[in-house]
């Protein structure tokens, strides 16, 4: 099984990282020379870029110890969801006679919106 630091995903994450430290790192360097030079402002400037690398740190932690869901959770999910919709179900069939055919009919549409496949977002 290959580390979750070795994958092809997190060897670019890792050169994202060293990039991205390296230019925080520069531009830092840069504005120090420029507030000794007089810029004042570049004072401020000198203290931000170091923080901006530090927050590619947390970035770089986070992508690289997001878990995944596995085909097990996924699937125990799926029976979850199936056996939430089949008690629903049981008991609206209880409740048939006292409800109200206006309700009775947006209940129908809202189970049917429910058993409706679910479209795939982006990644996952």
């Amino acid at each position: 099984m290959k580390s979750k630091y070795l994958s092809r995903r997190a060897l670019g994450l890792h050169l994202a990282l060293v990039v991205w430290v390296t230019v925080c790192i520069s531009a830092a360097w840069w504005q120090v020379g420029a507030a000794i030079l007089g810029n004042s402002l570049s004072y401020l400037y000198a203290v931000e870029w170091p923080s901006f690398a530090v927050l590619g740190v947390f970035g770089w932690y986070a992508l690289l110890n997001m878990e995944k869901i596995t085909e097990h959770q996924e699937k125990t999910r799926k029976e979850y969801e199936e056996m939430m919709r089949t008690e629903a179900q049981l008991a609206r069939q209880v409740d048939v006679e006292e409800e109200d055919p206006a309700l009775a009919a947006y209940n129908d549409h809202l189970a049917e919106l429910a058993t409706r496949p679910k479209k795939r977002l982006w990644g996952h």
